[in-house]
C-alpha cells in the first residue's frame, strides 16, 4: 500500500453485500470496480463516488486467486 500514494487505506472486503456497511465503516471517498460491473454499485453514490474502470482483456481476478491458492 505504502507505494500507492493517492491511497490513504485498503481493507479486506469479505462480503459484496456487506459493500455498504464498508464504506459507511471506513468512510471511503470512492468506490472502484471493474466495469463488468458497470451499474450494479450505483446505490453506494449518495455515500461515495462510484468508480467503473475498464477492465484488462485476458486478465482475471478470480483464475489468479486460484493460481496462487495452488501454492498457498
Amino acid at each position: 500500500m505504502s507505494a500507492l500514494s493517492f491511497v490513504d487505506d485498503v481493507f479486506l472486503e469479505e462480503s459484496l453485500e456487506l459493500k455498504g456497511e464498508y464504506i459507511k465503516k471506513f468512510n471511503a471517498d470512492i468506490l472502484v470496480m471493474g466495469d463488468d460491473w458497470k451499474g450494479r454499485f450505483d446505490m453506494f453514490k449518495n455515500l461515495c463516488e462510484v468508480l467503473y474502470l475498464p477492465r484488462t482483456d485476458g486478465i482475471s481476478t478470480t483464475k489468479l486467486i486460484a493460481e496462487i491458492k495452488k501454492y498457498g
